[in-house]
């Protein structure tokens, strides 16, 4: 029988891990860290240092590479394992993250703590508060081990903050390794619900109705700048969002159709709308969502940034031409749970079920991998999360560090493209990341905010 963890079986694993509320093995995870705010007391070392479980076959601080990748083969999901294995990929271990505040905004983690148990879903399927009204803010089920309980946290606060903007560059990857499409783009969310930051809280009643408002602004290179595309999220989870986008060349905004979402935004990136956060799309329009299994992951939680760079871009290794990957860096997360989901509200999508991995302490998603109509791998989705605070160097959110995303990269199986975006702290152009401003919402989010962007 295979081994997952030194002297623990697969099976043996999947049968600890779910014999308690709250996942964990040696103490149910959730009352743990509601507790203590630690993870120790609920694994075994095995599952808490890659050194353990490997037998000191590969070492925290080492390199994963394709000569050591098979003794952490079932630790990686197929994507990760074909980019080391065949593509040159490197994967740099850190200790890992055993401290549960470090696993998302200060805020959240303080309002998943404070709300935990009143949480519902009502008569539409919508995840409301115990009193019948929107959600109020962090994750509504922490520790669960339900998969519709774990899409339904995600798709309710994708970036954990109420407010965010994100200055990034993408590169866009032939299977050659060569870069051949580069953008500058800015991505913005806003949420008027579950708001534990920004005034009013925990609702802006003016938008009770709306879940996020989300834009996407290309800057850069010049055959695109101005090209904008607006979101509109209802609550409502069963209907589609409202998309809009400005046309630089007709110098006015359009509404596109809103199930269009499973094709690139731009040429030659491997991306879609759908992609986002591995719930790009409203939850109801997906369904048959079923925990398929659980097992630990090497992943990107923690380390991500790096503040040696003046605008926190990453260096690049592999594939054919050594550009295809950021230099990537990986931890134990000593349990995750394996849900599907399949495209129900999509009768033309090429996918047919998404495969995500969610870390189970902060219910984040830490891989996703699709899968064409033939159920052969179509495209998969891996980052890196992170306080943007290294020890010597930090970038503050209000009070407390800033939690984001650094990296991620997308990846087609069957074309062997790449698309690798980061987030940067500052574009040409003059969009600064930020998180939880009051201008997010007028400077990108409206209708007069698309025209003024793509005439800038």
């Amino acid at each position: 029988m295979a081994r997952w963890i030194s002297g623990i079986s697969r099976r043996n694993l999947l049968r600890y891990s779910t014999s308690v509320v709250g996942a964990g093995i040696l103490a149910p995870l959730w009352p743990t860290i509601a507790r203590t705010g630690e993870i120790e007391k609920a694994y075994p070392d095995e599952l808490l240092s890659v050194d353990s479980y490997t037998k000191g076959n590969i070492s925290t601080g080492g390199i994963i590479t394709a000569d050591n990748v098979e003794h952490v083969k079932n630790l990686l999901e197929p994507a990760k394992y074909h980019h080391v294995k065949n593509m040159g990929r490197k994967l740099k271990v850190i200790p890992t993250t055993t401290d549960w505040m470090k696993l998302g905004p200060w805020e959240y983690l303080e309002a998943t703590l404070r709300n935990q148990g009143k949480a519902k879903f009502n008569d539409k399927g919508n995840v409301v508060n115990d009193d019948g009204k929107p959600w109020i803010g962090g994750h509504p089920f922490p520790g669960t081990q339900n998969a519709l309980e774990l899409f339904a946290g995600l798709t309710l606060s994708w970036g954990r903050h109420d407010a965010s903007l994100y200055a990034m560059k993408e590169y866009d990857v032939a299977n050659n390794g060569k870069v051949d499409y580069e953008y500058d783009l800015v991505w913005a969310e806003l949420s008027p619900v579950g708001r534990v930051v920004l005034d009013p809280k925990p609702y802006w009643n003016e938008h009770i109705d709306k879940l996020r408002f989300n834009t996407v602004v290309y800057t850069s290179p010049a055959s695109e700048s101005g090209a904008s595309y607006l979101n509109i999220w209802d609550y409502d989870q069963n209907k589609l969002p409202d998309l809009y986008g400005y046309v630089p060349s007709f110098r006015r905004i359009r509404q596109f159709p809103s199930n269009q979402r499973f094709e690139p935004l731009v040429p030659g990136s491997a991306l879609y709308l759908s992609d986002a956060w591995a719930a790009g799309d409203p939850l109801h329009t997906w369904g048959n969502y079923k925990v398929i299994g659980r097992q630990p992951l090497l992943a990107g939680v923690s380390g991500g940034w790096n503040s040696k760079h003046s605008n926190w871009e990453h260096g690049v290794h592999g594939g054919e031409l050594g550009e295809t990957f950021f230099d990537s860096v990986v931890e134990m997360v000593p349990e995750t749970i394996v849900c599907e989901a399949e495209p129900t509200g999509f009768a033309r999508s090429p996918v047919s079920k998404k495969r995500v991995w969610f870390d189970v302490r902060n219910g984040m998603p830490v891989a996703m991998v699709t899968y064409d109509r033939q159920g052969k791998p179509f495209r998969s989705f891996d980052g890196c999360y992170g306080l943007y605070d290294d020890g010597e160097n930090k970038f503050m959110d209000g009070k407390h560090p800033y939690w984001s995303w650094a990296y991620l990269h997308a990846y087609e199986f069957q074309s062997g493209r790449m698309t690798r975006i980061e987030q940067v702290k500052e574009l040409d152009s003059g969009h600064v990341s930020s998180a939880n401003n009051d201008s997010i919402y007028d400077d990108y989010l409206t209708h007069a905010a698309l025209q003024r962007l793509g005439r800038s």
